[in-house]
């Protein structure tokens, strides 16, 4: 999604200064990520001479040749850590603040954000007035759509691009925005839109199309001015982001089953799961499920047609990257960051890379065991929760990555009634505070509503009924359903009743 954001907003600055744009977003599953030799080559052939990339091109070595060699000027935008000896491809220029040398003091903003720097700098030069005044507010959108899904930390400048394209989204313009919104049942004029509005209502529709489909679909619907079209476009993504879950939920439940009955493999420090036939476009969502469950890095391998196609997840401490640049030998292409990296390679080697991988976890890995770590802001007794206190929590946004979500924790809280599971995977519960409902005030009807996300076996170990007691670690929510909607906690962690 971060690349598909970032061809909207460089394609839309050079058509208004008159410039004829063509684009080209590889297919996940029939061309892989970055860019291609093959496609450089037929660009050229039909009379294109300028490339820019976006979030990619930092180790494409090969296709900066061939550029170079086919006399193309090439201009890369990325964030992308360079190579382990800090190698740069060829280029005319390269805007990324992470290459060697580069004094751009904010690291993190994600590709999007890199190609906004370039459109803001050529729409300058052009009429700079316009460009505050209207153009740069209207992009900021885009901007933080990928910032936020993109996960790079909410800090400095990424908290302006945030905090600024947020509020610039409770005025959709463009028909195919206001479409995505009505997909996704979100009124921006409504209610105050926060980062968790966009990570995951939003950004799941959007990266959906990469996913399952074709990613260029994202671009066609922030740029249609056709409503009909961007109404078909929307409903596609909705449709694709279905199946999306529905793929990731039957891979998860393979992984999970394995994980239970094969104690060699759980017991492994860097967990490497492969499967024939498994979705490419959700091997990266499934990686970061592992690590969600297991506290450990993870790599899932989907194997088509004699290549493996893998994609991971990591832990704080340890840089994955490093990880799969010490079998750099086996891959045909390989890259990301310390957190997630993404690669390719015959499936013949696999044994080989399990095998390098399991030597260089425990390594790195000896002295540490897994741990999940659940950060707790305050305690607050449920019967503390208020409108009032949920409009002083929004003061914060926008909350993300390193400008994480207040979690409470609440003790001695009791089930009013008998838990509901939903699709198997999710509870809803309606919870009070200690002893008596009737000492319940931050809430008219004497209970809370909580909803616990892939928490149904976690309930099941607890044998959790109606008048259990339970501790609690949450987050506080606002729902917007016109049905159910209310102040309710998003359960966290949950323990059997310490007092």
């Amino acid at each position: 999604m971060d690349g598909t954001t970032a061809v909207v907003l460089l394609k839309t600055a050079i058509e208004m200064l008159g410039g004829v744009v063509r684009f080209h977003v590889p297919h996940r599953i029939r061309e892989g990520y970055g860019m291609q030799s093959s496609v450089l080559e037929a660009a050229y052939s039909e009379g294109v001479r300028l490339v820019i990339t976006v979030d990619t091109g930092m180790r494409a070595f090969a296709e900066a040749e061939t550029a170079q060699r086919l006399g193309m000027d090439l201009i890369v935008t990325d964030h992308h850590l360079p190579d382990a000896h800090d190698a740069l491809p060829q280029a005319l220029a390269i805007l990324n603040p992470n290459q060697p040398g580069c004094g751009y003091p904010e690291k993190s903003l994600c590709g999007a954000a890199i190609a906004l720097k370039l459109a803001q700098a050529l729409l300058d030069r052009h009429d700079p007035i316009r460009t505050r005044e209207k153009t740069l507010p209207s992009f900021l959108k885009m901007a933080a759509i990928a910032t936020i899904a993109d996960a790079v930390p909410l800090r400095g400048e990424n908290r302006i691009i945030a905090a600024l394209g947020l509020r610039e989204l409770r005025r959709p313009m463009g028909v195919g925005l206001r479409a995505l919104f009505a997909a996704a049942q979100l009124d921006p004029a409504a209610k105050q839109l926060t980062g968790f509005d966009v990570a995951f209502r939003l950004a799941p529709r959007i990266n959906a199309a990469g996913r399952m489909d074709v990613a260029s679909e994202v671009i066609e619907l922030f740029t249609t001015r056709d409503l009909g079209r961007a109404q078909e476009l929307a409903a596609k993504l909705e449709r694709l982001n279905r199946e999306r879950r529905d793929t990731e939920a039957f891979v998860l439940k393979t992984i999970e089953a394995r994980l239970a009955t094969e104690a060699e493999l759980a017991a492994e420090r860097l967990l490497v799961l492969d499967g024939d036939g498994w979705h490419r476009g959700v091997i990266g969502i499934l990686a970061s499920r592992v690590v969600e469950r297991t506290a450990k890095p993870a790599i899932v391998i989907c194997v088509e047609d004699g290549v493996a196609h893998g994609s991971g997840r990591s832990v704080d401490g340890f840089p994955l990257l490093k990880a799969i640049e010490s079998c750099a030998d086996l891959f045909t292409r390989f890259g990301g960051h310390a957190f997630a990296v993404g690669f390719a390679l015959p499936a013949a080697a696999l044994p080989e890379l399990k095998q390098r991988l399991r030597c260089y976890a425990i390594e790195k890995l000896a002295a540490r065991e897994p741990e999940r770590v659940l950060h707790i802001h305050a305690e607050l007794p449920l019967d503390r929760i208020t409108p009032v206190l949920a409009g002083w929590l929004r003061k914060l946004e926008p909350l993300g990555h390193g400008n994480p979500e207040p979690v409470f924790v609440a003790r001695n809280a009791h089930l009013m009634a008998p838990l509901r599971v939903m699709k198997e995977r999710h509870i809803r519960l309606d919870l009070a505070q200690g002893s008596s409902p009737s000492a319940s005030h931050g809430v008219s009807f004497g209970a809370i509503r909580a909803v616990g996300w892939d928490m149904a076996f976690r309930a099941a170990e607890l044998g959790l009924h109606e008048g259990s007691r339970i501790d609690l670690a949450y987050r506080i929510r606002e729902n917007d359903h016109p049905d159910y909607g209310g102040i309710e906690v998003e359960i966290a962690g949950m323990e059997p009743a310490s007092a």
